[in-house]
């Protein structure tokens, strides 16, 4: 189902089932409704199982998304990717997974299955989120940052995993200088047994 005055560039997929809202923009070589990563070990054949996707993807009105992005189904009900969601060229939205409203996250982000996103967040490039968990609203993302846990809401983090800006830019500082700190600590530990001994 493809509502009104949406553009749909060549090349895009749209598999069964999957419903895109008004004003939707989709552009070339993008996968909508592919299944979600779903296997399950078999101990017995040595093999994995797969397990049947048998949800959709809902996109809701005023969504961008770029080229070359795959947004899976869900196993059973759906994913979403709600309204005024911009994504950019490369990004990966995992099945059963929940993206708040004007969400935006730029090339290469990928969103693991079953996780809720908040509103308003902004995501950099390459940004990579764990499954099975929820951010809040209004979460910024620095570019690379992984996300092995739930957020808050209201917060500006960087780094893996994420941390405030400022701290997170003096730790790289220090971690730069670690070298150079190590054979400092290595000489004071010499001289400290140094002064032992002559005690």
């Amino acid at each position: 189902k493809v509502g009104e005055q949406c553009i749909i560039y060549p090349n895009t997929t749209i598999y069964y089932g999957c419903k895109l809202g008004n004003r939707v923009i989709i552009h070339a070589g993008t996968v909508i409704g592919s299944d979600g990563f779903g296997f399950a070990p078999n101990m017995e054949t040595g093999q994995y199982d797969k397990i049947p996707q048998i949800g959709i993807v809902t996109i809701e009105d005023d969504v961008e998304i770029g080229a070359n992005s795959c947004v899976d189904r869900s196993t059973m009900g759906s994913t979403y990717v709600r309204k005024g969601v911009k994504l950019d060229n490369l990004v990966q939205i995992a099945h059963n997974t929940d993206i708040g409203k004007n969400t935006v996250m730029s090339a290469q982000v990928g969103v693991a299955g079953s996780t809720k996103v908040g509103e308003w967040c902004m995501f950099g490039g390459q940004v990579g989120i764990a499954g099975h968990i929820q951010i809040g609203d209004k979460v910024f993302l620095g570019a690379q940052s992984g996300v092995p846990g739930s957020l808050e809401s209201n917060q500006t983090l960087i780094g893996t995993p994420p941390m405030q800006k400022l701290p997170y830019f003096k730790s790289q500082a220090i971690f730069q200088r670690l070298p150079e700190m190590y054979k400092q600590l290595t000489a004071l530990q010499k001289e400290v047994e140094q002064l032992k001994k002559k005690q």
